[in-house]
């Protein structure tokens, strides 16, 4: 039985369990650093909100508005395992942050870490996992996959594929994928619909290529939606056609 019952006005989700990729940059104003209060807020309320739908919900952070292990490494002062280590605290951050914010709006939340940090969250154990998202409960990623080298993106892939997720949901600031930057040509088209085939010879930058070939590898679709618009997180869920679909 979730523990979130309030499903009475909210359509069944086309996607019954979904992880949500949220970048650090989702934390805070553009072109700003660290956690902005109204944005996390805004983050919560927008999860909130799918799962009184009747979706289980799990989240992967990012962590590029504490630290961005990858630039810090590129600098040469330190070896990027190092630097990575440190992007993956920056993501127990945001992890930390996002589970008390849904708390205090009432939705039971859970963190869980792939590096050992027992006096803030849980280790990640896919069983205990699995429990949590029956219960209703919000189950946040954090720490990347446990090891350097790999990125948040190729983390929400793993955990998608280990929880048997039915989609992967990026979020990012755009309405969807396009065939270049909307941000800056006028005419770049967005598409509707791709395959994963039609993305990769299209060469579109959607995840990072060892993410994106699990996802293809196990058939779970991933749909790119811009998370700032308001309940576009649970249209999503629900099968409302917002943002680009790629899957088959």
């Amino acid at each position: 039985m979730a523990e979130n019952d309030d499903q009475s006005d909210h359509p069944a989700p086309k996607y019954k369990r979904v992880l949500l990729k949220i970048s650090g940059e989702g934390f805070c104003k553009p072109k700003s650093k660290g956690i902005d209060g109204d944005e996390l807020e805004t983050i919560a309320r927008e999860i909130l909100e799918a799962t009184k739908g009747g979706a289980e919900v799990a989240v992967v952070c990012g962590g590029g508005n504490i630290i961005r292990g990858a630039a810090l490494a590129k600098e040469g002062h330190i070896p990027q395992a190092t630097a990575d280590y440190m992007g993956m605290l920056g993501t127990v951050i945001n992890g930390l942050a996002l589970k008390e914010m849904l708390e205090k709006l009432g939705q039971q939340a859970r963190l869980m870490t792939a590096i050992n940090l027992t006096s803030v969250a849980e280790p990640f154990i896919r069983g205990r996992a699995l429990r949590h998202l029956e219960k209703g409960r919000v189950v946040i990623f954090a720490a990347g996959t446990g090891n350097p080298f790999f990125t948040t993106d190729t983390a929400a892939a793993l955990r998608a594929v280990e929880i048997g997720a039915d989609a992967v949901l990026k979020a990012t600031k755009v309405d969807g994928v396009y065939d270049k930057d909307p941000m800056k040509h006028e005419d770049a088209v967005r598409y509707d619909t791709l395959t994963f085939d039609e993305a990769i010879a299209k060469g579109l930058k959607i995840m990072d290529i060892s993410a994106f070939d699990k996802c293809q590898e196990h058939g779970i679709p991933i749909v790119v939606f811009n998370m700032k618009k308001p309940g576009h997180i649970a249209a999503v869920v629900a099968g409302e056609p917002y943002g680009t679909v790629i899957a088959g």
